[in-house]
């Protein structure tokens, strides 16, 4: 009897001394984050309890695609800004899993540029080969992250929505994988309350069908106004019209889509614009961008920043310098997304486990500002994708995680760049190399100004 208390007593204490680390979201970086947990634990290495918490039903994150806009059935902000027939807008050479490759998952190369559906299964195969669905609670929002200076551990604050409580748990480490890509950023322009169509934000934009044969004005020039507005002209509207604050994004457009100065006011349907010209327009899209946004931290353990290639605070891109038992994963503006996740998930999870020894405050700083230092000498994007490059190589070299070609990788992103100048309705029909098993990948079937079905069945045929 005695040695059977001793036994359990034992496992007890081995229970209460095992370190705990809360991942926060279960989109492509807090799956990165699980899966190089679970890769340590694959080679026989003891690795800490791992809990996700993930706010929607699925994991994917912005890939797991809802009709819903503005609240869920729970009463939160839905998360996802993503819409039926989003194809991907880079090569997907260029985000490629250095350990699991599109050949691995689909059986054979498959063309460029998947649509969304074809995306989410590529990000869930890997995932459900890593068997690490038990470690998420689902429909569970983070409320609150609070650090105890006294314990050294972290109080996580939780709602589990479907059984209508909150609840706190403890952990030894904190990783912020939830997205900057869901909270938008919302520009006000006079005559938006007395106009008679419609003003949306690019988060809650869904199907294109929706502005068949309509005039749409688009607020903004990134990536979102780009794809927001071929979109809409491949699915049929009557106009496009993109109104730039400082630069247009000079393509060679269609001949039903022009590029105008920033929107002064709306007079009515009738648009304004700075060089004085106007238009009688039917919908407004704001493509304005995303905000940093982490209600749930602290002032002092909270990130604050625009979209920039080095957001400041954050050793190696990753761990929070004030407190580097916290980390941020996905954080930047992004060129490279899914290995670059992988690339500092992996480095996380290396200085959990004692593996990696972080230097003092100040070392930490200086080398902060020396990357903040090169992003801000950067002359143009293709100096920016050999900067990121090189910030993805300098954490794989720290690492187990499989190396890959990210001169090559570059290389790719150059050629996706000089093929959207060439022509930006047609760039998605061209062919890359993968940068993982060396195979080039084959022309899809239909052009994409053409597929009108952007199911992975009709993709994969």
């Amino acid at each position: 009897m005695a040695s059977q208390l001793q036994f359990f007593t034992f496992n007890f204490e081995i229970r209460i001394m095992k370190k705990r680390v809360a991942v926060i979201g279960a989109g492509p970086s807090g799956l990165a984050q699980l899966r190089a947990f679970q890769s340590a634990a694959s080679k026989g290495a003891e690795i800490p309890e791992v809990v996700c918490f993930e706010k929607q039903d699925n994991w994917g994150g912005l890939w797991n695609y809802t009709w819903r806009t503005g609240l869920d059935e729970y009463g939160e902000p839905v998360h996802g800004s993503m819409y039926r027939y989003l194809w991907s807008n880079g090569p997907k050479e260029g985000l490629e899993f250095s350990d699991y490759s599109f050949e691995e998952h689909f059986g054979r190369q498959i063309a460029s540029y998947p649509p969304r559906a074809v995306m989410f299964d590529y990000i869930e195969g890997r995932v459900n080969k890593a068997k690490v669905r038990p470690w998420i609670r689902f429909r569970t929002p983070v409320r609150s992250v609070t650090f105890d200076d006294k314990t050294q551990l972290f109080d996580v604050t939780v709602h589990d929505l479907v059984g209508n409580r909150t609840y706190t748990e403890q952990f030894d480490f904190v990783v912020v994988a939830n997205g900057h890509f869901s909270t938008p950023n919302v520009p006000h322009f006079p005559g938006f309350e007395d106009f008679p169509g419609r003003v949306l934000h690019a988060h809650d934009f869904r199907d294109a069908v929706e502005f068949v044969d309509k005039d749409i004005l688009i607020i903004g020039t990134s990536y979102s106004a780009e794809d927001i507005g071929s979109q809409c002209w491949k699915y049929g509207c009557k106009s496009v019209t993109v109104s730039h604050r400082t630069n247009p994004m000079g393509y060679d457009w269609p001949a039903n889509w022009e590029e105008k100065p920033l929107l002064q006011k709306l007079v009515g349907k009738v648009a304004h614009f700075k060089d004085g010209s106007s238009k009688e327009v039917d919908a407004v899209i704001l493509c304005t961008g995303y905000l940093h946004h982490f209600s749930f931290l602290p002032d002092t353990l909270r990130l604050q920043t625009n979209n920039r290639l080095w957001p400041r605070n954050l050793y190696r891109g990753v761990a929070w310098e004030a407190n580097p038992k916290l980390f941020y994963l996905g954080m930047q503006d992004q060129w490279y997304t899914f290995n670059m996740f992988d690339a500092q998930a992996w480095f996380a999870r290396d200085v959990m486990m004692g593996r990696i020894a972080l230097p003092d405050l100040p070392s930490m700083q200086a080398d902060g500002q020396a990357w903040a230092d090169r992003e801000a000498a950067l002359a143009d994007s293709h100096e920016a994708i050999e900067y990121q490059g090189a910030y993805v190589q300098s954490l794989v070299d720290l690492t187990d995680y499989p190396d890959f070609d990210i001169k090559g990788m570059n290389e790719a992103f150059f050629a996706w760049k000089q093929h959207k100048v060439e022509n930006i309705m047609g760039f998605r029909d061209n062919s890359y190399k993968s940068l993982i098993t060396g195979t080039m990948a084959p022309p899809h079937h239909t052009p994409w100004k053409d597929a009108l079905d952007d199911s992975m069945q009709a993709y994969l045929r």
